[in-house]
């Protein structure tokens, strides 16, 4: 294979887990990946993740995707995660934490303790857990990398709970890769700003959006736009692709680092 082929098949014979690939950028990492010759494990709490594990395989062959439907905010799903990828694939090399996403956008006075405690849980622990329930597997075959999701929205508005879920993805980041120095295994994460994509098919939350819940998402949208040098939205596949180059050797000397992808943005 060329050197210019191999550019482009990066994750030829490795294996991936995909959390909260059921739609937007978890989707996109999943389908690029797997473009690029990985194996993936595609993760969701929603059934659409069936759907995206058929594209892969119409378009890539058989044995190339594996869908799993698992609530990822507890330990037990993460770790049944790990079991199924362990014994589809035989290992674990690549381990992209994407679950997450702000559910409510007010005034952190307007928070309720029930809403506070559903944004960590949701935006918080998914990545936590995942990292933890991967490592005795990367432990194991002494190496993998691990990318996870986080946000420029650790300074922002109208997110507090969200912001402080994501400073804590970075927290987790910058001191799980100072502990597995050596190990083999690498730790990043990529923070998006805001990204333009299909509308969800399966919305974060089940409450009714009011006139001045759309009054509040729209300071987000301002400020996200006055933040960013570019003053556009990231495309799904830009953000993938932060994903992935974080992932494979091509970063091979990369860990402990959070990219932020918000147009200049740095969060």
């Amino acid at each position: 294979m060329s050197d210019q082929n191999a550019r482009f098949r990066r994750f030829e014979g490795r294996s991936l887990i995909v959390t909260g690939a059921a739609q937007g950028v978890g989707k996109q990492v999943a389908l690029d990946a797997a473009a690029e010759g990985g194996s993936v494990l595609v993760v969701d709490r929603s059934p659409l993740v069936e759907e995206v594990a058929a594209e892969i395989e119409a378009t890539h062959g058989a044995g190339r995707a594996v869908a799993m439907v698992e609530d990822l905010e507890t330990y037990a799903g993460n770790d049944r995660v790990m079991t199924r990828a362990d014994t589809v694939f035989g290992k674990l090399d690549v381990l992209v934490t994407n679950v997450g996403g702000a559910i409510w956008m007010r005034p952190f006075q307007e928070f309720d303790e029930r809403q506070i405690a559903a944004e960590i849980s949701r935006s918080l622990f998914p990545t936590l857990w995942g990292c933890r329930t991967a490592l005795p597997y990367m432990l194991r075959d002494r190496g993998g990398a691990i990318v996870n999701v986080s946000s420029i929205a650790t300074k922002g508005i109208n997110r507090i709970p969200y912001s402080a879920a994501k400073g804590g993805v970075n927290a987790l980041t910058a001191s799980l890769a100072f502990e597995l120095a050596g190990t083999g295994i690498r730790v990043n994460a990529v923070a998006p700003g805001g990204v333009s994509a299909p509308p969800r098919r399966v919305p974060r939350g089940t409450d009714p959006i009011l006139e001045q819940d759309q009054a509040w998402m729209q300071q987000v949208t301002d400020q996200t736009l006055r933040a960013t040098h570019l003053r556009r939205y990231g495309e799904l596949r830009e953000i993938a692709s932060a994903i992935l180059f974080l992932a494979s050797d091509d970063a091979s000397y990369i860990t402990g680092t959070i990219l932020p992808a918000g147009g200049g943005d740095q969060g």
